[in-house]
């Protein structure tokens, strides 16, 4: 079976990204049919061979078992989503029966009405019992679950083995100990970064915000209101952005540094230690620091604790649109059950979302005990609205971080106006 490309191959995950809310035409009733073609968008990758490979597997089985019906795949670059999507919500004709998507775009989606609610499916799914609730939560909208999690990106803290050594440090257990440790690195050796991490790093932000109690926002009789001002939040950007200075990393080669490029400048040899996802670990080993690293939590304010991470992520949404429902929640249970999650973390590295099989394959691979541990000690999210894609968008957190690394303003400054922006996006 050939999986057939429509649009060309994207160079990222889908994991961080963000869209503004897409609109909608008048939402179209579905049916039920059992054969036919079922229409499958999934997000195209830098190499895609893996997954592809995995994807051909599945669909052969599927095939098998289900008489008449053929599974088309469409490969979505991830850049051109948010028109893509657009057009399949104004346009149910050209909407696809399943999709990939990211779950930082699920409310902006939900929002549209062109999406299933799969709760009622998910409870009756033998694997259903088996998906970790942090990670199932990233799933809903207003009460209702809009997609069933494919696989999920956690983030902890890489670090160079040799340097430590060299150095008598230890893994640091605290985020102050974390800081420490970067002064350390960048003052003995003044070529690395203590830390490489970046102004435009949201996700690597938001620990230090949650492990010291803050939170993005709060929900108040329905409406959303930004409590980024709040002291814990304001000691966690504090703490972040003081990671962005000369003694760390300076801000002239820092304040604009991505996650991406920052795992980069680790995979190079630039920096004592870096923020990263499971699915930096393959990039990392590509790189000139093979063999000379290890991967810990992300630590929280109190010693051995763990920061409350990022749960990133992708999902497998149902288009309620779909003639052929039933073979469309069925496909993507395929895909997202054991077998395939499996394939999956082989073939792409990807953390699966299912508790068993994140065991399995924890035990085979060590590196992946700091992000499973991560997982346990409880993850967040970002707020659950529309209006979060619009933040997310404008890059008001990271403009805040570049204004207090660069002396641009001070925490309280920097602070009241990312705040302000928020709330005006909230409305």
């Amino acid at each position: 079976m050939k999986l057939r490309s429509v649009l060309p191959a994207a160079a990222a995950l889908a994991l961080l990204a963000s869209c503004a809310p897409a609109q909608s035409g008048p939402a179209a009733a579905g049916g039920d049919q059992t054969s036919g073609t079922l229409r499958v968008w999934l997000f195209d990758e830098a190499n895609r061979a893996p997954k592809e490979a995995a994807v051909k597997e599945a669909i052969t089985e599927f095939e098998a078992h289900h008489s008449g019906v053929r599974v088309d795949v469409q490969w979505v670059a991830v850049e051109d989503r948010a028109n893509k999507f657009s057009g399949a919500f104004n346009d149910p004709s050209n909407a696809p029966d399943v999709a990939e998507f990211g779950n930082t775009d699920v409310a902006s989606y939900a929002q549209t009405g062109a999406l299933s609610d799969l709760g009622k499916d998910l409870a009756n799914w033998s694997d259903g019992k088996d998906l970790l609730p942090s990670v199932l939560d990233t799933a809903k909208a207003d009460g209702k679950t809009y997609g069933i999690p494919w696989f999920t990106g956690i983030r902890a803290l890489y670090y160079r083995t040799d340097v430590f050594a060299e150095l008598g440090l230890k893994p640091p257990a605290t985020l102050a100990e974390l800081t420490e440790a970067a002064h350390k690195i960048r003052a003995a050796k003044p070529d690395l970064y203590g830390i490489a991490t970046g102004g435009k790093f949201t996700y690597a932000m938001l620990p230090f915000v949650w492990a010291n109690g803050g939170e993005i926002a709060k929900q108040d009789n329905g409406k959303w209101k930004s409590t980024m001002d709040s002291p814990q939040a304001r000691a966690g950007v504090a703490a972040y952005a003081n990671l962005i200075k000369d003694d760390s990393c300076p801000p002239a080669a820092c304040a604009n540094l991505t996650g991406t490029q920052s795992i980069t400048a680790f995979a190079g040899g630039k920096a004592g230690m870096a923020i990263g996802g499971d699915f930096n670990r393959k990039a990392v080993e590509q790189g000139t620091v093979k063999g000379k690293y290890a991967i810990v939590p992300i630590p929280g304010t109190t010693p051995n604790s763990i920061a409350p991470a990022f749960a990133g992520g992708n999902l497998l949404g149902v288009f309620g649109a779909s003639q052929r429902r039933g073979l469309a929640v069925q496909f993507a249970e395929l895909l997202a059950g054991q077998k395939y999650q499996e394939k999956m973390y082989t073939a792409m590295g990807n953390l699966p979302t299912l508790a068993s099989v994140q065991k399995k394959v924890a035990a085979n691979d060590p590196t992946l005990k700091a992000f499973v541990d991560t997982l346990a000690a409880g993850t967040k999210f970002v707020p659950a609205t529309p209006a979060w894609s619009k933040i997310d968008s404008q890059n008001v957190l990271p403009t805040a971080v570049q204004q207090i690394a660069t002396g641009g303003k001070d925490v309280d400054g920097a602070l009241a106006d990312a705040v302000a922006a928020m709330n005006k996006n909230f409305g």
